[in-house]
């Protein structure tokens, strides 16, 4: 049985729930529109979040991905929060590396995930970045709605009963 049958399922239960805050830091879920299915799937995935744009990488064997290749509508949940967002999976291979380069430098801690040495000084491999870069593809989104704070910001109307 593959891990991912009993890890997802697991992951998606705790980061919608009040304990999120166990996971939520690193791993986030991403809800997306199949494109041939027009299903909507979530998958839990690790994430660095710098202002409104969230970097998360996958596998290019794994399919998930490829519903991002030309740029797709998403919904994240992070840190309990729902939002909405822009994301597009990039394949090249130069462009992965310098993302995951950026990505291992702002989160060495992952670099044994990635195959991935760091330097005395913390700071991962540049070669071995490049080599766990070719079986990888980075998905980047930017956010472009927060549900909750737009409830907040736009209550709507409350009329009570007499």
């Amino acid at each position: 049985m593959e891990l991912s049958r009993i890890y997802n399922p697991l992951m998606k239960l705790i980061l919608r729930s009040p304990l999120h805050g166990i996971m939520s830091s690193n791993t986030m879920l991403i809800i997306y529109t199949g494109q041939k299915t027009t299903k909507k799937h979530t998958i839990p995935v690790n994430y660095l979040r710098e202002d409104n744009e969230i970097t998360m990488f996958s596998f290019r064997h794994r399919t998930w991905w490829r519903n991002l290749r030309n740029s797709a509508n998403v919904t994240l949940r992070i840190r309990g929060k729902t939002f909405k967002a822009t994301a597009q999976a990039t394949e090249d291979t130069e462009t992965v590396a310098q993302g995951l380069l950026a990505y291992l430098q702002k989160r060495p801690n992952y670099a044994k995930y990635f195959h991935v040495t760091l330097n005395p000084q913390g700071q991962p491999n540049p070669e071995e970045t490049e080599k766990a870069a070719q079986n990888r593809v980075i998905i980047k989104a930017k956010l472009t709605h927060n549900h909750e704070n737009n409830a907040q910001q736009n209550p709507k109307h409350f009329i009570p009963f007499i």
